[in-house]
């Protein structure tokens, strides 16, 4: 029997909450609510949810510093965020992409659209399943693990969110084939191509930085999208 996600909503706004709650529970979800964004890390160590729904523009405590919070806690590092808020403008979806979240809607927004891309984040963390077993990548001196979710650079392990594994996984499979922007927002995000492509580059920018050294293995291709590949052989001079 499928296990029930467990989905925790933060919005200083109950009515908010309220509604973006039942949508959720008429789809079957576990759901918690809170409206003081104080009590959050208490609550989702008890609740341990799978994704956490949050909104940015809080008082005391803003989403961007939440989500900074989740990702250092190892107990809820590897959970899923998604962001709401009123913030519109290019700059304040790449902070927040930029920041561990797994994806960012803009309000207002539709129930369809909120449940789509909870979906489409479920798919995601749960895409592992269905692959064969005992999968080691490797390019460089990047070594990913699929059956444990571990990725190491240099044999030193890295934390990447859900979204950043699956990205990788994708690049590493396709070594050397060039991947479109709107090909990689279908595999990794599930998302249709009208979807705006800066998520993308945002996730591979982060991505880059926990690679460190490694970063140079994924190569831009302008005006496309990204491929990765295998670092070239040092020749030495006679």
């Amino acid at each position: 029997m499928e296990k029930v996600k467990k989905i925790l909503v933060v919005d200083d706004e109950e009515d908010v909450t309220t509604l973006v709650g039942y949508h959720l529970r008429s789809r079957g979800y576990r759901v918690e609510t809170i409206n003081d964004p104080n009590l959050i890390m208490g609550l989702a160590r008890t609740f341990q949810p799978d994704l956490v729904i949050l909104d940015v523009m809080m008082p005391e405590l803003n989403g961007i510093q939440i989500c900074r919070m989740l990702r250092a806690d190892p107990r809820l590092k590897r959970v899923a965020i998604i962001f709401l808020s009123a913030k519109t403008e290019e700059g304040d979806r790449i902070q927040g992409l930029e920041v561990g979240a797994d994806d960012y809607i803009c309000k207002p927004f539709s129930n369809k659209e909120l449940l789509l891309r909870v979906q489409s984040v479920f798919r995601r963390l749960d895409d592992s399943g269905d692959q064969p077993k005992g999968v080691v990548l490797q390019i460089g001196a990047i070594t990913m693990d699929v059956d444990h979710h571990r990725v190491v650079v240099h044999g030193q392990p890295i934390e990447l969110t859900a979204t950043e594994f699956k990205l990788l996984r994708v690049l590493m499979e396709r070594k050397g084939r060039v991947q479109a922007r709107d090909h990689l927002l279908l595999n990794v995000w599930n998302y249709e191509t009208e979807i705006e492509t800066r998520t993308v580059d945002t996730h591979v920018r982060r991505l880059r930085e926990k690679l460190g050294s490694e970063a140079s293995l994924i190569e831009t291709v302008r005006g496309v999208g990204y491929r990765m590949v295998d670092r070239k052989p040092e020749v030495c001079s006679p």
